[in-house]
């Protein structure tokens, strides 16, 4: 990584950009709260399939206050078909968190950023980049996979190593259009297929899959208020997953929450968490 090819390499990028880019409506936007909601919707989920989501959201939730004060069953079902919904869990009680200790401001630092539930490396980093032009490297699967196939770099190389090596590519006073060029080149160009390069982490079968029946369920809470635990385990009798063990885990995930029936008594109904 000489200074002549870093230059020629990010004249590379700039020019594809130039040609290929492509428009999304987070890319209009510096609003630091906005910014947020794009980034932990685009975790594990198509840009083009974002799009009206993010839209629909920032109409019903457009700040931090909106978010917080509202019910968990709302968020949700908002959430509904982005796929994980943890996430928006997260998500929630990070908008909690902002409210309580920082105004209803999202911080602008990485380390303070890296504290918040449902914010790791990459997106404590992408957030300021994107909504401050921060003058940091975000390196997601895309631009590892670039950094890689670019340089010549191991596969096995370690992340440290790596950021250190994405951070020398940053353009000073030019980071937010530098992250948006290398994602496009990245996501249209040099691909995973392209490269032969993969992802550290790679998506299951989702039809039929845990995750699959988990989605199911919190649906099925949204439309319905509340279901008997018998009515679940007769409705999906066919699921090959232990169904205690998935009702537990959104329970301990704070998706869900058991409640006593009147008329028996014990811990027997399932709903959603706060609704």
């Amino acid at each position: 990584m000489n200074k002549q090819n870093i230059e020629l390499f990010r004249q590379k990028i700039f020019d594809f950009y130039q040609l290929n880019g492509r428009s999304f409506p987070w890319r209009k936007t510096t609003d630091r709260y906005a910014v947020m909601i794009s980034e932990i919707m685009l975790q594990q989920t198509q840009a083009d399939r974002v799009v009206p989501r993010f839209e629909e959201w920032l109409q019903h939730f457009p700040d931090i206050t909106h978010l917080s004060s509202a019910p968990l069953r709302e968020v949700l079902s908002l959430w509904s078909g982005l796929g994980y919904n943890s996430r928006a869990v997260r998500l929630h009680r990070c908008a909690a968190i902002i409210r309580d200790s920082f105004s209803g401001i999202v911080p602008s630092r990485p380390e303070i950023l890296k504290t918040l539930p449902g914010i790791g490396e990459y997106t404590s980093r992408s957030i300021p980049v994107f909504a401050d032009n921060l003058d940091t490297a975000a390196v997601d699967t895309n631009i590892r996979r670039i950094i890689i196939h670019e340089f010549t770099l191991p596969e096995d190389i370690a992340p440290a190593q790596l950021q250190k090596q994405a951070e020398a590519l940053v353009p000073t006073g030019r980071s937010r259009e530098w992250h948006n060029a290398l994602m496009d080149y990245g996501s249209l160009e040099l691909t995973s297929r392209k490269t032969g390069i993969r992802p550290l982490t790679k998506q299951s079968k989702f039809q039929g899959s845990k995750r699959w029946y988990r989605g199911k369920l919190i649906k099925e809470l949204i439309k319905s208020d509340e279901m008997f635990i018998e009515e679940i385990s007769e409705k999906y009798a066919s699921c090959p997953w232990d169904l205690e063990e998935i009702i537990s885990d959104l329970i301990t995930e704070g998706l869900v929450e058991r409640q006593k029936s009147t008329t028996t008594g014990a811990l027997s109904i399932l709903k959603i968490k706060g609704s």
